[in-house]
């Protein structure tokens, strides 16, 4: 894997997750954003490394209904979720 394959992949998780909240609501996305940035420094993008920050602040956001957000992110990397990184990605927020 190059530096660009990693980026692309990058890029395509962080737009899949944006959509996805965006789709919910507008301030559904903001308060995400900002939960990330005020638990841990970070900023959506970073979330391709660190899932595990995605997964915490979904859970403390929407509860026991974090995991339909969860399937729609998936179904939103369908197409790519054969990449091991972005399977790998997948699977750290499902826990």
């Amino acid at each position: 894997m190059n530096f660009d394959q990693a980026q692309l992949r990058k890029a395509i998780v962080s737009l899949a997750v944006e959509k996805v909240l965006r789709a919910i609501s507008q301030p559904v996305y903001e308060k995400t954003i900002k939960q990330l940035s005020k638990d841990y420094n970070c900023y959506l993008p970073e979330c391709y490394e660190h899932p595990e920050y995605l997964n915490k602040v979904l859970k403390k956001i929407f509860g026991n209904a974090h995991m339909a957000v969860i399937d729609a992110i998936k179904k939103e990397l369908n197409e790519q979720i054969t990449e091991k990184p972005i399977a790998v990605f997948v699977t750290a927020i499902s826990e």
